[in-house]
């Protein structure tokens, strides 16, 4: 018998000897190695296709802190990549797009075309496959249609979403469209991590919290659910995260009718509430605040614990509520995974 992984027991509701971790952005700007290998490659895009760098970089968490998940290093706009948008990212201002046109012409979805733009990334999932421990999952991940729509119609990152959703609110129909151009997009961008190697995926929908509830339902449930349903088809047994972030009294909703095996809390969702109305449908992962990984000691671990204690009687696995952010001391990312690795649930 191999060796069981408990992060992959955990996603999918069986009982572990102790709670297992990764950390969102674990791999990142935080860690000076990072921050070397970052200077070596001529920008971003170079980082993400690179397999030789963005294996190592995966790789370089996993070295000092021993997590029980890595998520491979790349970004949520690889799938506009694969659709031909250009893509780049301005140092100090984050991703810009090629600016989709509403009245114009969506990219057109050739599966040969895409998977070939983006094979340099499949490869770097099985070059860090080959190299895992037998007790590490590999996580392999997407954005979520809605939030990629959102880069892809406004360039960029975006506070108010202004153009998006004058786009969505006025043609809906049309927006549609590009959702499921996305939906296929971005089953075939997950199911290859799959293939290649990934034992786990997680869809980030980063940007849910700008939805109001009917679109919520039509733009951010309805695509998860399609991409589950195919991804359920192809790869039985895969589990399936899904990270509505700030979706609030929409994460019952998600849960409820997208069927991902477990669901990522943000910082916000009340320990309780997850508890008595989410855990018992779905495995939960989460969700301390970042900045808490910024202070850390006593007030870190003392938040971290509560967390522990509130959810670990049921399937969990321990996370951020967002990603690791850049002035993160190491240390205290080291005395987090301690302090998780450490915790046992009183049975």
């Amino acid at each position: 018998m191999g060796t069981k992984k408990l992060l992959l027991a955990a996603l999918r509701g069986e009982r572990v000897e102790r709670v297992p971790f990764w950390f969102m952005r674990q791999a990142g700007r935080y860690l000076p190695e990072y921050r070397q290998l970052r200077a070596e490659a001529n920008g971003f895009m170079e980082l993400c296709l690179n397999p030789n760098l963005a294996t190592e970089v995966t790789l370089q968490p996993l070295r000092r802190f021993n997590m029980d998940g890595a998520i491979l290093f790349s970004d949520i706009l690889m799938v506009p990549h694969g659709l031909g948008v250009r893509v780049w990212f301005e140092e100090g201002e984050g991703p810009k797009l090629e600016a989709l046109d509403p009245s114009g012409r969506l990219p057109g979805f050739d599966r040969a075309t895409f998977s070939a733009r983006l094979a340099p990334v499949y490869e770097t999932v099985a070059r860090i496959a080959a190299r895992l421990s037998a007790e590490t999952t590999l996580i392999g991940f997407a954005g979520a249609p809605w939030t990629v729509a959102t880069y892809m119609i406004e360039g960029g990152s975006s506070r108010e979403f202004a153009r998006t959703k004058s786009w969505a609110f006025q043609d809906p129909v049309a927006f549609d469209r590009l959702i499921e151009l996305l939906v296929d997009a971005t089953i075939e961008h997950v199911s290859a991590q799959i293939a290649a190697g990934a034992e786990a995926v997680q869809l980030f929908d980063s940007w849910a919290s700008a939805l109001p509830a009917r679109a919520f339902e039509r733009w951010s449930i309805k695509p998860t659910q399609a991409i589950v349903q195919a991804l359920r088809t192809r790869h039985a047994g895969v589990p399936i995260i899904g990270f509505p972030r700030l979706a609030g009294a929409g994460y019952e909703a998600f849960v409820a009718q997208t069927g991902v095996d477990a669901v990522s809390l943000d910082p916000t969702v009340p320990l309780a509430w997850a508890r008595s109305t989410l855990q018992s449908k779905v495995a939960l992962q989460g969700n301390l605040d970042p900045q808490m990984l910024v202070v850390g000691g006593d007030p870190m671990i003392s938040e971290a614990v509560a967390i522990l204690e509130s959810l670990a009687h049921g399937p969990f696995v321990f996370n951020l509520g967002h990603g690791v952010v850049p002035e993160t001391p190491p240390e205290h990312v080291a005395q987090l995974s301690e302090t998780v690795r450490a915790f046992r649930v009183s049975r």
